[in-house]
């Protein structure tokens, strides 16, 4: 299975980029910019990683980012995944990144796009991988600095498929931001929402609601409500599931727990990513492997997850087309 899993295609829907920042890059990075860390060793940076739930873990994720400073730190944050995805059969990925907590540390908006830019150019390019951007906005800052950031991203808008919203959820309702998301929608780019995370399944009809959304990022707690798992089902609504993200939050006490088979079950259109994978157990591979162990899925499940995952993806047409082809010679070549 290890072996099939790592020759399957995948899409991953669900990666907030600065959420890949291994202990080894992150001293790499605080030496290159002269950064003090509060941490002697990369020992003890693992040692941090072991959080207990999700304000621990944003604390860490917030203090790692202070390491990020110049275009080339971008670069090389977002060419250090894309390297290891890639040998993981990642074909592509639908990428999550976080303006405002850069401009709010005193690092241009020009500084992010410039570096990650590069880099998803230079993916392309090398590692036949097609990137799919999707600016974040953090749900607990005032809703007027969302605002004033998507207009800020003027120049970039050509280059953006998505915007999102992501960080703390709980106490922080989607719709708050329902203007900005109409802007978004006004501009043309598609529309994403963490909902139903930590936060209650009334959140997850909030996003769809109010802020219009084509696809909600985890939306495990839908499960709580049948209405809504009537409505997901109904209008096919993609739900970026990441199980052990999941799991390392405590939203789910362990893998066997998870609520993944049933929304498979109830006929949900559930996808996998890995969601911070330097700070959650692992990338796609491992989400996969989890899965399989987990759940004792066979090929034709994870081959109809991929499915779903490459047709939801925010590429070109052409893309998608070819990625489709090498998943249906996967399968023809596997009995599947």
């Amino acid at each position: 299975m290890r072996h099939f899993l790592q020759r399957l295609p995948k899409a991953e829907l669900h990666l907030h980029i600065e959420g890949t920042l291994e202990p080894e890059l992150m001293f790499r990075l605080a030496e290159r910019n002269r950064i003090t860390l509060l941490y002697a060793d990369i020992e003890q940076v693992e040692e941090a990683y072991r959080f207990r739930h999700l304000q621990e873990f944003l604390n860490l994720y917030y203090q790692g980012m202070n390491v990020l400073c110049t275009p080339q730190d971008f670069h090389d944050l977002a060419m250090d995944y894309f390297i290891r995805a890639r040998d993981e059969g990642v074909m592509h990925i639908d990428m999550h990144f976080d303006p405002q907590a850069h401009i709010q540390r005193g690092v241009p908006l020009a500084s992010v796009m410039q570096g990650l830019l590069g880099a998803v150019r230079q993916a392309e390019q090398a590692l036949d991988l097609s990137v799919g951007l999707i600016m974040a906005f953090l749900r607990d800052r005032p809703v007027a600095e969302a605002a004033s950031l998507l207009e800020q991203a003027r120049d970039y808008w050509p280059d953006l498929h998505a915007v999102g919203l992501d960080s703390a959820e709980s106490g922080y309702p989607p719709g708050r931001f329902a203007d900005v998301f109409a802007r978004a929608g006004e501009l043309g780019l598609a529309r994403v929402a963490h909902a139903g995370e930590e936060g209650p399944a009334a959140y997850v009809r909030e996003a769809l609601d109010e802020l219009g959304v084509e696809r909600i990022d985890h939306g495990i707690q839908c499960m709580t409500d049948d209405t809504l798992v009537e409505r997901l089902r109904r209008e096919q609504t993609v739900l970026t599931v990441c199980p052990l993200s999941n799991v390392s939050l405590g939203i789910v006490d362990r893998m066997a727990a998870h609520p993944l088979p049933a929304m498979r079950e109830a006929g949900l259109n559930v996808t996998l990513s890995s969601d911070d994978p330097a700070y959650f157990g692992g990338g796609m591979l491992s989400n996969h492997l989890a899965c399989a162990e987990a759940f004792g899925w066979d090929a034709t499940t994870f081959l109809s997850l991929s499915q779903s995952a490459i047709s939801a993806g925010f590429m070109p047409e052409a893309r998608r087309q070819t990625l489709l082809g090498r998943l249906a010679d996967l399968a023809w070549a596997s009995g599947k």
